[in-house]
């Protein structure tokens, strides 16, 4: 009976996950508005200043079908090809920051399209995202960009577990109470040591994965990769590890599942042979 509660438990608690994820992309997608037209042409020329705010901005940047996300992408690009890498430009830029366009995918997209557009207007408008995205740079490895990707907090660098992973991982508590779990992001290449959750009765962990890519490496089994919205079920008393990919940050939630004398039981670190063995797949 304590087990099938426990299922009922968890299965009511993905429900309520799924459901904050849906909120919470709602909420993430607040209503566009706008007022440079007003602001700067409104006495001048009303009739331009309520058609670029309301109609513009309040209408066909906030209509279903497309995100703010993909609607920026949309106009840079349309912008760059016209040549048009002035001011407009950085205003669309610092938007598009905003709506969560990430420092790789502006690079990506503004190479992409020189071949299109030309290298000339390609470059005008680099030196404009440089200077939007500066605060992005190479120096955190990409972690701030990750952090818009997700709705869950990065949290704090995981300085009680250090011990047992390799490379730099980072731990943020999501809920205390009822069935207790945490979100635990990855650097790229990070990977905790082989463990094994022990318990006589119940026990194990549940992991679902919310950003990034990753895997999870159950001794004896092939290693499993993970992408958000994978559960991996974690049985009890079964040798394993999971981590980031060489190339990606990851970050999964972490439910310890309630059982009889439970512990963990931390093993011997994920060797580089093993770990490359995985990623080549």
């Amino acid at each position: 009976m304590g087990t099938t509660r426990t299922i009922i438990r968890i299965s009511i608690l993905l429900g309520l996950i799924i459901t904050t994820f849906s909120v919470q992309s709602i909420m993430a997608q607040e209503k566009i508005t706008q007022t440079a037209g007003h602001v700067q042409l409104g006495e001048f020329a009303p009739k331009f200043a309520e058609l670029n705010d309301d109609v513009l901005f309040g209408q066909v940047w906030n209509r279903p079908g497309l995100s703010p996300h993909d609607r920026s992408m949309i106009t840079i690009a349309t912008l760059v090809g016209k040549g048009i890498i002035d001011s407009s430009l950085t205003h669309h830029l610092q938007f598009a920051r905003q709506n969560g366009v990430t420092r790789t995918e502006i690079s990506e997209m503004l190479t992409h399209i020189a071949f299109y557009a030309g290298w000339p207007n390609a470059w005008g408008a680099f030196r404009l995202a440089k200077d939007v995205w500066a605060e992005d740079t190479e120096a955190d490895g990409g972690k701030a960009a990750f952090q818009r990707e997700m709705i869950f907090p990065i949290g704090e660098p995981n300085t009680a577990y250090a011990e047992y992973f390799i490379g730099n991982s980072y731990l943020a508590p999501i809920s205390t109470e009822q069935v207790s779990f945490s979100n635990v992001t990855f650097e790229p290449g990070c990977r905790n040591n082989w463990h094994i959750h022990r318990a006589s009765k119940g026990g194990g962990q549940m992991l679902v994965c919310v950003a990034g890519r990753g895997w999870y490496h159950e001794e004896g089994k092939p290693a499993v990769e993970m992408l958000p919205g994978d559960v991996i079920h974690i049985p009890a008393n079964v040798k394993h590890w999971h981590g980031a990919a060489a190339d990606s940050w990851f970050a999964h939630l972490a439910f310890e599942i309630p059982g009889e004398n439970t512990s963990n039981e931390w093993l011997e670190p994920v060797t580089d042979e093993e770990y490359a063995e995985v990623n080549k797949k």
